[in-house]
């Protein structure tokens, strides 16, 4: 059976718990300022280094490509990551990353971050998801107007506390295999679609076992 994100599943709701918004910093759009042959030029130069600082190097081309191509622009998505390699490399760390993006939970240790999309009712939202002894997080790479009547761009978060996590779900297109999604299902109801994972399988495997990180906290 085909299980696919609707427009409906995986949505901001203005009642869901797990969904947050962020403002974003008062910055210039650099993806639509530096022209293509800047930008290649870029990701050769710190391509060695984002891969190192961002253990990336385990991606496989068509989860490479699947990624890339969830986002409308393919230039926005080959922005987004090296936009997120210079900032890991700037921060120190990828849990420094995690500490600055989401409020501190005291004692709680980074496991594992992931380049993905989550599905919205606006499309997929291109970003990181973080998955922490206490909790699994996502952050949008970039700034999106997703507040009706706010003029204001804000930075898409969803955090789920680990103990009201009930199911993770994996799932695919009957008619392209290589399309695969993760349905992360809260205790009270509200579900998350994930999709253009990097490295599909070791996040699925991750989040699978996360449920046992709250039972041993």
């Amino acid at each position: 059976m085909d299980s696919r994100p609707s427009e409906t599943q995986g949505t901001a709701q203005a009642n869901n718990p797990y969904v947050h918004y962020s403002p974003a910093p008062a910055t210039s759009n650099s993806s639509t300022q530096h022209p293509m042959a800047n930008m290649v030029e870029a990701l050769c130069q710190c391509g060695k280094r984002v891969e190192v600082a961002t253990k990336r190097a385990e991606a496989k081309a068509d989860n490479v490509w699947n990624h890339l191509r969830m986002c409308p622009s393919f230039t926005e998505a080959m922005m987004a990551r090296l936009s997120t390699g210079t900032k890991v490399l700037t921060a120190g760390g990828e849990e420094k990353v995690f500490q600055q993006t989401f409020e501190r939970v005291t004692g709680e240790k980074l496991l594992h971050s992931y380049a993905c999309h989550l599905s919205t009712s606006h499309g997929p939202v291109i970003g990181m998801m973080y998955i922490s002894d206490k909790r699994i997080a996502f952050c949008s790479d970039f700034s999106y107007y997703l507040c009706p009547g706010n003029p204001t761009l804000m930075h898409y978060k969803v955090v789920v506390p680990l103990d009201q996590l009930r199911t993770v779900n994996p799932s695919a297109n009957r008619w392209n295999p290589s399309e695969k999604y993760i349905q992360i299902v809260t205790r009270d109801g509200h579900e998350f679609w994930f999709m253009g994972f990097i490295s599909y399988d070791k996040a699925l495997r991750n989040l699978s076992q996360a449920p046992r990180l709250s039972q041993n906290n």
